[in-house]
């Protein structure tokens, strides 16, 4: 109770807080080759399953935002997606996997999701009705989705005990699916075969065995998915200290479970994690990873009832304009509460970074070299024309848990006619040293840097 109430203390007088110190560092990027190579569509969100009357800590933060009631016609939503202009879209999630598609030779009921206290995640199975499949993919493609699909690998099988399921899954379902789906020109990118259900399972598992013959056959799979919430449970009083220490980003950690975290997961404070996270995973050769979610939950990139987007929307959507597929090797003598990570520019030459500052008292002054023995990082008479991008992020009125992001001291909002705004960077002589504000994160576009592997 004592470190709730210190941390409400501090996040409540924190506009009146300012940097104590003054750091001198140093970062070193090596330019000559890639350590990892990520996909050109690296950024994605899920669109989910789960009806208004998921709850969790008794609260029920998904509304009208699934898969099958969500407003597809919403202006807000088109443009959102739209702006990233290739955002890849996962559709799925928990309940995927007791989803009866009707079409085809379909022989049980295909009824609505509702509550049942023996379902899995106490929900009855559900139903996608064609018309609805149907009007999902003209929005997903008019706004240039990427679309994975999430296929109900539990179908046919039965329940033994505690989360363990037994039975071949019956694929004619799915098959019928996907027969439809290129009946009527709808682009489907991937198809994932189940949800968490390797290993324990969450909710439910199937055996090794069994999911190794579902998919047996040559050129069958392609990829792996991974998920991870290790921040622990969305009502955890301390996600805010978790979210900025560094000994447990180290660990990979991902997002809060049971629907995020109600007033961290959709604020600022977020954004620490969230992009170190990409940062992180994508050093790892992780081809894409899969924000949960687009919308719905505490944890949406959009606001579940206005559609407006929250501060991790456009740290994604920063993080796709900016990061390219390349990912560089960086060396740093600064302390661990300085995050940096270096990648190729996305669509053009040179190399963009991202600095985080988990610090809440230092200010970093930050030095880039090129590792290169003779190379352009600037310096010389001849580089004081040039200059370099600079996005600075920090939350509106210094409130870590403020829902507006501040890009280069304004406030991120949407435009007069509701479009997503503008978002542009501060140009900055390339000779002059980077400041890194306490508790704020940056991306830094070098256009000029000499980085041979970024060709």
């Amino acid at each position: 109770m004592g470190t709730f109430l210190y941390m409400f203390l501090f996040l409540v007088s924190l506009p009146a807080i300012w940097a104590q110190q003054v750091t001198r560092t140093s970062i070193l990027v090596d330019g000559t080759k890639t350590v990892a190579t990520n996909d050109e569509n690296f950024i994605c969100a899920t669109v989910d399953w789960w009806p208004h009357d998921k709850c969790d800590y008794n609260q029920c933060p998904w509304g009208n935002s699934s898969v099958l009631n969500l407003d597809l016609s919403h202006p807000l939503l088109a443009k959102a997606i739209q702006a990233f202009k290739r955002l890849r879209i996962r559709v799925g999630g928990s309940l995927q996997d007791q989803v009866l598609y009707d079409v085809g030779n379909l022989k049980a009921p295909c009824h609505p999701f509702g509550k049942m206290k023996d379902g899995l995640f106490g929900f009855s199975k559900g139903c996608l009705h064609m018309e609805r499949w149907d009007e999902l993919n003209q929005l997903l493609n008019r706004t240039g989705a990427i679309v994975t699909f999430g296929l109900n690998a539990l179908h046919g099988r039965h329940h033994i005990k505690d989360e363990a399921w037994g039975g071949d899954w019956d694929s004619g379902n799915a098959y019928d699916l996907i027969k439809y789906t290129i009946s009527k020109g709808h682009q489907i990118d991937s198809w994932e075969f189940g949800n968490e259900l390797s290993g324990k399972g969450i909710g439910a598992n199937v055996n090794a065995d069994l999911y190794g013959k579902d998919v047996s056959g040559s050129n069958v799979v392609n990829v792996v998915t991974h998920h991870i919430y290790n921040l622990g449970a969305g009502v955890d009083p301390n996600l805010v200290s978790k979210i900025l220490d560094p000994r447990l980003l180290e660990q990979q950690s991902g997002g809060a479970y049971n629907s995020g975290g109600r007033q961290v997961s959709n604020t600022f404070v977020n954004s620490f994690w969230y992009l170190d996270q990409l940062g992180m995973a994508s050093m790892y050769n992780t081809k894409v990873y899969c924000r949960q979610t687009l919308i719905g939950g505490n944890y949406a990139l959009l606001n579940t009832t206005t559609f407006v987007p929250n501060p991790d929307y456009y740290s994604a959507l920063l993080w796709h304009r900016l990061i390219g597929k390349g990912v560089l090797s960086v060396a740093t003598d600064s302390s661990p509460f300085l995050r940096s990570y270096a990648h190729c520019s996305k669509g053009r030459g040179g190399i963009t970074l991202l600095l985080i500052n988990l610090s809440n008292q230092t200010d970093y002054i930050v030095s880039v070299q090129n590792k290169k023995a003779v190379a352009w990082v600037g310096g010389k008479a001849s580089d004081e024309h040039l200059t370099r991008e600079e996005y600075h992020l920090t939350p509106k009125d210094g409130h870590l848990q403020s829902q507006t992001m501040v890009l280069n001291g304004n406030p991120v909002e949407l435009t007069e006619d509701k479009s997503i705004p503008r978002l542009d960077p501060v140009h900055v002589n390339v000779n002059s040293p980077i400041s890194i504000a306490p508790l704020s994160i940056a991306f830094v576009v070098f256009p000029n840097f000499d980085a041979p592997a970024c060709a």
